[in-house]
């Protein structure tokens, strides 16, 4: 359990930029001792999509494992995370898939980089698999919160009932594989967060190359009038889209995480500019490290709402891409 007392540093998606990770840790005021960062007041909050596309994944995976195994951070599980473990776990046998998460060129793309960096070290591989399953799905400090892309209580009620840790197991994983069951809705919605789809039959191709029918939401807006209110990604969406007025069935269906709610931090939504937060209880912490952006912390002391000065960053290198 964590400790809502403690002090703590919050670190957004680190997607293989391991060298980055080491300067972010090192200007927080970790020391490497014995293999492992550590601080003597302060713990470490990752909020996962530790691997995939970047340049070091297997180290940056190390440096987080060692540190959540010697006590001196946490790390909830990231939808890259999940990704990797519907990928190599078998569905069931009246799936009708081989896989979990089937094994197309689009999700090949994906993890490739993880699958190549490990190519040569197959018994690490299995060892974070399994590692991954103990990494939760959400933190609740009751002061503050945290989950990878969306906070629903209508899910996260009902799954803290037969998961009180928050850690999924490998049947949960394979009931994800049928898109309308709980397991599917609870890993869609807290991993990836709130979408909607293009109108018109519309598709958006974005700036990772990716083609797709939805756009990523807002779950906080209180009184979206269009679809641009809402949108909450970096490709933006065309000016006429944009400027459609939202149905009253699509304003009932949307999120909205109050804003007396307790503080609540995400990564996932590839942001850009200087960090700051959405909102005096809501910050999101990817700032878009592996496409040469910031790797970002928050400074986590006692507070109950976000305080701007907080935030801690290091840019990326463009170097550590091709290295």
């Amino acid at each position: 359990m964590l400790d809502p007392a403690r002090s703590y540093d919050l670190i957004g998606d680190v997607h293989g930029c391991a060298h980055t990770l080491e300067r972010l840790l090192d200007a927080l005021g970790y020391k490497r001792q014995g293999g492992v960062w550590r601080h003597a007041q302060r713990q470490a909050l990752f909020l996962g999509d530790i691997i995939d596309r970047g340049p070091r994944i297997r180290e940056a995976l190390h440096i987080v494992h060692d540190m959540v195994e010697a006590g001196q951070a946490r790390c909830i599980m990231g939808n890259h995370e999940y990704n990797a473990l519907g990928w190599n776990t078998p569905a069931l046998p009246d799936s009708g898939k081989q896989f979990v998460r089937e094994h197309t060129p689009r999700h090949g793309r994906l993890i490739y980089e993880t699958l190549t960096q490990f190519e040569q070290h197959p018994g690490d591989w299995h060892d974070f698999l399994e590692w991954f399953y103990e990494l939760p799905l959400f933190l609740d400090a009751g002061r503050f919160r945290l989950v990878h892309a969306c906070w629903d209580p209508r899910l996260i009620e009902p799954l803290r009932k037969h998961h009180p840790d928050g850690c999924i197991d490998e049947h949960f994983i394979q009931a994800s594989a049928e898109p309308e069951s709980f397991a599917a809705t609870v890993c869609n919605r807290l991993l990836r967060g709130t979408d909607m789809r293009l109108p018109d039959g519309l598709t958006l191709t974005g700036g990772d190359g990716l083609t797709r029918a939805f756009f990523r939401t807002k779950f906080w807006e209180e009184d979206p009038q269009t679809y641009g209110d809402i949108v909450f990604q970096p490709d933006a969406l065309p000016e006429k889209v944009a400027s459609t007025p939202l149905s009253h069935t699509q304003k009932n269906a949307l999120l909205r995480y109050g804003e007396d709610e307790p503080m609540l931090f995400v990564g996932h939504y590839w942001r850009s500019g200087k960090p700051a937060p959405i909102r005096s209880n809501l910050a999101c912490l990817d700032y878009s490290a592996v496409l040469y952006g910031k790797l970002v912390a928050y400074r986590l002391d006692d507070e109950t709402r976000i305080d701007p000065r907080k935030f801690v960053w290091v840019d990326v290198d463009r170097p550590e891409a091709s290295q």
